[in-house]
């Protein structure tokens, strides 16, 4: 007999901005979420650069550039450590974070000069203006958005909340 496939996770997208101080505030919250549910919860990156940050952008296309060479969450969590120099350096910083973490940094050059994940980059953004996130960090989970822009509070208990009771629905 075999065992029954496991249920499928639960997803939580997260509208983020790579130099948005209030998205680094939020690792935290999905550090502790990642811990609480592991596989169940599939956190997945969702790309909303801001035009207030002109490094955002760069900074959205090298993160999927994190993610092609297998480390994306490492990347993203090191350059929104640093959101204060990503303002100041640019693009030069983007590379050394890939090359502190063993990246291909020539390859992050490339990407970022060819525009191969500006597709990505670019549908994330639609659709986060499509479903109205209007800035970062805003979570979207069972069909609700949680705008965390302007205030943190209680959101990640607000997510337990939902998850529960999507992970309680799948028996």
């Amino acid at each position: 007999m075999s065992n029954p496939s496991p249920a499928s996770p639960v997803v939580l997208d997260v509208w983020c901005e790579l130099q948005c101080p209030d998205c680094h505030t939020a690792l935290s919250d999905l550090a502790a979420l990642r811990a609480r549910y592991g596989e169940r919860l599939d956190v997945r990156l969702r790309h909303f650069p801001l035009e207030k940050h002109r490094h955002a952008y760069d900074a959205a296309q090298a993160a999927e550039e994190a993610f092609q060479q297998g480390d994306g969450w490492a990347y993203v969590e090191a350059v929104l450590g640093r959101t204060a120099e990503l303002g100041e350096r640019g693009q030069p910083l983007l590379l050394d974070v890939a090359r502190e973490l063993g990246m291909d940094a020539e390859e992050f050059d490339t990407a970022l000069i060819d525009g191969r994940h500006l597709l990505i980059v670019d549908a994330d953004q639609a659709e986060g203006k499509a479903i109205k996130v209007t800035g970062t960090p805003t979570y979207g989970i069972g069909g609700q958005l949680l705008d965390g822009s302007k205030d943190q509070s209680g959101l990640r208990a607000r997510i337990e909340e939902i998850a529960d009771r999507l992970l309680a629905a799948q028996g």
